[in-house]
């Protein structure tokens, strides 16, 4: 045998081992042999011929993706339980002493968590942070913040943080919503964060408020990865049919990436001097309905917020109740705490869904 022949056919031999090996490897793993690899996006991750070239070996025929990729379930999304079941809501202006309207009676203290886990109640809606002169580091008032998201926690109910965003400046709303989802009291963080989407007087253009609505929307979004984002919206069907010129093109579909659940705000004691809409029954479902048609979405996770609370009758409840059950809807509560009657919360806690 000529020598020159023989060392060639060696490592002819040897390359073929090689190559069974790598694609051996190849197929068992996506990638050379070695842990498990993190999965990139199908752009950043090199074909089997592109492999071999780059370590220096003959281009071979790409082996079929079929055999070069692992199947891995879709992410789970963010846990959406602090949206569940019966829910109550408290704004600055119950128990924020900055805030406090005396007309309006005493302000909630941290002992009114007691007696709302007592009836029932598994998520505290908090609106945690404003922008106004009154709140001049976000949060509205730190001490008393700290005090009932802790003082929830301990008696097993949820927290979520809400923010009324103003638009006129959207780097501020947006500081406000970081400092909502970056507080941490001993290990106490909120359980979600709703952005309350309702405030027109600033931006009066409804194509630049929309404009500003989405950016905001998307840019939070981004960075509260993991966290679960609650949309307080008004119903569709009062754009579409009560108040045309209340909200013109509001982007539904565009907005939708942006939110886990939609907490679409039935007052129907607002409306009830100029729509058939004006019971409790009615908004709920048609707002729930009109909701779903317009993100396009039917699976979309609706809690539906009832009221205005003091204003509403026993019919109301007993309808925005039956409402809930026959939607299916995620969870449900009054605006607010305060102003719900002890008539109102004995219909509340006696029906609706399994928090479960």
């Amino acid at each position: 045998m000529d020598h020159r022949r023989g060392t060639a056919m060696l490592f002819g031999l040897v390359a073929v081992v090689l190559c069974a090996g790598v694609t051996s490897a190849v197929n068992r793993h996506g990638s050379a042999a070695g842990p498990e690899p993190t999965i990139a996006p199908a752009s950043a991750v090199p074909s089997p011929s592109r492999w071999f070239l780059d370590r220096g070996f003959e281009a071979v025929a790409p082996v079929p993706s079929s055999s070069t990729t692992t199947s891995t379930p879709p992410p789970a999304g963010p846990d959406v339980s602090a949206y569940r079941g019966l829910g109550a809501w408290m704004d600055a202006f119950d128990y924020a002493p900055a805030y406090h309207r005396p007309r309006e009676g005493p302000l909630l203290v941290p002992d009114d968590i007691d007696a709302m886990a007592a009836r029932g109640v598994g998520t505290l809606f908090l609106q945690a942070a404003r922008l106004d002169d009154r709140s001049p580091e976000g949060i509205v008032d730190p001490a008393l913040v700290a005090t009932f998201l802790k003082r929830a926690h301990e008696r097993g109910m949820h927290v979520v943080g809400w923010y009324l965003p103003k638009f006129a400046d959207v780097e501020a709303d947006l500081a406000n919503l970081r400092r909502i989802r970056d507080l941490d009291v001993d290990g106490h963080r909120f359980d979600g964060i709703a952005v309350d989407i309702e405030y027109r007087r600033d931006v009066p253009d409804h194509a630049e408020r929309n404009r500003r609505m989405l950016e905001l929307s998307r840019r939070f979004r981004e960075e509260a990865r993991g966290r679960p984002l609650g949309a307080i919206v008004y119903p569709p069907v009062l754009f579409e049919e009560i108040r045309p010129d209340f909200w013109p093109d509001f982007p539904w579909k565009e907005l939708a990436p942006s939110f886990d659940v939609w907490l679409p705000m039935a007052y129907w004691t607002e409306i009830a001097a100029e729509s058939s809409y004006g019971d409790g029954y009615r908004y709920t479902e048609a707002g729930i309905r009109h909701l779903l048609d317009s993100l396009g979405d039917p699976s979309a996770l609706v809690h539906p917020v009832g009221g205005v609370a003091d204003t509403s009758t026993v019919d109301d409840y007993e309808g925005f109740v039956r409402a809930v059950e026959e939607t299916g809807a995620l969870g449900f509560s009054m605006y607010d705490y305060r102003t719900t009657s002890p008539a109102g919360w004995r219909l509340l806690t006696a029906r609706g869904p399994d928090p479960a």
